[in-house]
């Protein structure tokens, strides 16, 4: 069990778990995931860390579509912040308590502002990383939302 895991099975949230066998070779964790799993890439979300105002350590959490492509501007605004930019991986890695690839929104390490992109509302279910690679966990985007004090913004340009 991973801390996501836990975390859902801890708050009763109903969750389904997926996993596969992550392929080294992959260019994208998360279009691999997709595409494993035989899931639409618009229903599978990356968890991506960024950087606030040039402060390496000052992160927030971005959660979108494994196929968009994160806007720092619009990053940025989410987070009140006037600039972001994407995080040192190996920071990413010490703050969250997951590696690069398997970094999920769900049980970090430190709690950061988390957005989520906006079209996850229009889901029933999403999927995100369950805190390693290879590992997904299913689960309504309200209820990743209440669990990460997520907030649901546009961040794809």
């Amino acid at each position: 069990m991973t801390p996501a895991i836990n975390l859902a099975k801890k708050k009763k949230v109903p969750h389904t778990i997926h996993q596969y066998e992550h392929d080294p070779r992959a260019d994208s964790y998360g279009l691999e995931a997709a595409e494993v799993l035989g899931q639409d890439p618009a229903k599978v979300f990356k968890t991506l860390l960024f950087s606030l105002n040039g402060e390496p350590k000052s992160l927030a959490v971005a959660i979108i579509p494994v196929d968009q492509k994160l806007s720092l501007k619009q990053a940025a605004k989410a987070a009140k912040a006037k600039k972001a930019e994407m995080a040192n991986p190996e920071i990413a890695q010490k703050t969250t308590g997951y590696v690069v690839g398997g970094i999920s929104p769900l049980g970090q390490k430190k709690a950061l502002p988390t957005f989520i992109h906006s079209s996850a509302e229009e889901k029933e279910t999403i999927c995100v990383s369950a805190g390693k690679r290879g590992l997904e966990i299913e689960l309504a985007p309200q209820d990743l939302a209440m669990l990460t004090r997520g907030q649901f913004v546009d961040l794809c340009g």
